[in-house]
């Protein structure tokens, strides 16, 4: 006999008809007329509600989101601490502009991320709003304080679509497509994508290729050393396709940017505040940046971005860097209830479900022959599709099919990379919505072997 509504777990997925629906198909129509066409819709979502992982659209369909608003919210849709706060906040103060005025919401932020930043140094914080503009603050902090032009940044990285962060952003030829000329002084380096090493070598074999072309090219060549401000790189590349690099890439890193004064500017827009079991991934690797940005699970879903900075760099004076709207009152209230949750109980639940996700993904290459790798840490983790595990042939019509397919049973993912699955979701995560995240998508690799 077929379940009521009532009787269905409201943590899981249920759909009551097909997907989209009416309602959401009407809303798609309306978007398609004003919308602007440059938005990236892989399926036909409509959200009407959110709570914890489980989105509901317009229909009434209850999904599961692997996605996390795309590793936005981290404490999950509509936490009640957060709604709180955002709540509380409001009645209050929604705006007064910190660039021109005092309230102590921007201060207790920026008091938190200083005392929480990797390394132990003392930071100062510039507010923005997206990730996007905290690369924005990063770049030219970088300049600033250097006195130098030139940035190098990598291969297959996605700082944002900004000028400036356009211009380190190297992933997609559309992204850049009829937008030039770009910022000058802009180089790209490969970035250590052990699985397609650029130099055809093995992690525990290789010298630092990517790093050794950085010294021994780039700052001999187009980006000499004394003209070198930053080196801006992603801890964890997310939309080339969570890549992690092996920990002697950052340690040689470190060294060749200390031995010629450059800076190291950290991206940990999308895997901070968590994404991977530690509040930054830079932790993984014992790394400590100059300047780093933070955005996406910051606030919770409300727009923020962060500049966070050694305090001896950012010693810009007053305008010459600000932003009406960054580190709006109501936004640093969310962030607040945001990093208290994290420490409290959601750093260690990341950690936790992406080590059983993992565990339950690890024999996915010997049992299906679609997929060439399973990485990631934390609740930060791609699975790699091939059409050969041999050759390794990138299959991106796979995992177009299996994203189409794993939302038409319920469940939200998304592509990173060319051809690589992501998975990003909320930090509240349970075993439950992590089992029924692997079995729909086993159900969607079986498929995509047999028709692949």
């Amino acid at each position: 006999m077929a379940q009521t509504r009532e009787q269905v777990r409201p943590d899981l997925p249920s759909l009551i008809g097909p997907v989209p629906g009416p309602r959401a198909r009407a809303v798609i129509e309306r978007d398609q007329a004003v919308v602007s066409p440059s938005y990236t819709r892989c399926y036909p979502l409509v959200a009407a509600r959110g709570e914890g992982c489980i989105v509901e659209d317009v229909d009434g369909n209850r999904f599961l989101d692997f996605n996390a608003g795309i590793a936005v919210v981290a404490t999950g849709h509509c936490h009640p601490r957060v709604v709180a706060a955002i709540q509380s906040q409001a009645a209050r103060l929604i705006h007064m502009s910190g660039t021109d005025f005092f309230y102590e919401e921007m201060v207790a932020l920026a008091e938190k991320l200083s005392e929480i930043a990797p390394g132990g140094a003392a930071r100062r914080v510039s507010f923005g709003n997206s990730g996007a503009e905290a690369i924005e603050g990063c770049l030219k902090l970088a300049r600033y304080a250097t006195g130098r032009d030139k940035i190098i940044a990598f291969l297959g990285s996605f700082h944002g679509r900004t000028m400036g962060a356009l211009s380190l952003t190297a992933r997609k030829a559309v992204q850049r497509a009829g937008f030039g000329p770009f910022m000058p002084g802009v180089v790209h380096a490969p970035y250590p994508y052990c699985y397609r090493c650029p130099y055809g070598k093995q992690p525990d074999s290789c010298a630092v290729e990517c790093v050794s072309h950085i010294e021994n090219t780039l700052l001999k060549t187009i980006a000499p050393a004394p003209e070198t401000a930053a080196i801006v790189v992603e801890p964890v590349q997310g939309e080339g396709g969570y890549i992690v690099p092996p920990k002697k890439f950052f340690d040689e890193l470190a060294r060749v940017a200390e031995q010629n004064g450059i800076l190291l500017v950290f991206d940990e827009v999308q895997s901070g505040m968590g994404r991977t079991g530690k509040m930054w991934a830079a932790e993984h690797f014992e790394a400590v940046p100059d300047i780093f940005a933070v955005a996406k699970g910051i606030a919770s879903g409300l727009p923020l971005g962060a500049t966070v900075a050694r305090a001896e760099l950012m010693n810009w004076p007053p305008g010459a860097h600000a932003s009406t709207f960054g580190g709006n009152p109501v936004a640093c209230a969310a962030a607040l209830a945001t990093l208290a949750l994290l420490e409290e109980e959601l750093l260690q639940n990341a950690k936790r479900m992406g080590d059983y996700l993992r565990d339950r993904m690890h024999d996915w290459p010997a049992r299906f022959p679609v997929v060439g790798e399973v990485r990631g840490l934390g609740l930060m983790i791609g699975i790699e599709l091939v059409h050969d595990q041999q050759t390794k042939e990138k299959a991106p019509d796979l995992r177009d099919q299996v994203v189409g397919r794993a939302f038409e049973r319920g469940l939200l993912v998304l592509g990173a990379g060319d051809n690589t699955l992501r998975l990003s979701p909320p930090l509240v995560v349970t075993r439950d919505q992590c089992d029924f995240a692997i079995e729909t998508l086993e159900q969607c690799l079986q498929e995509a072997t047999r028709h692949g």
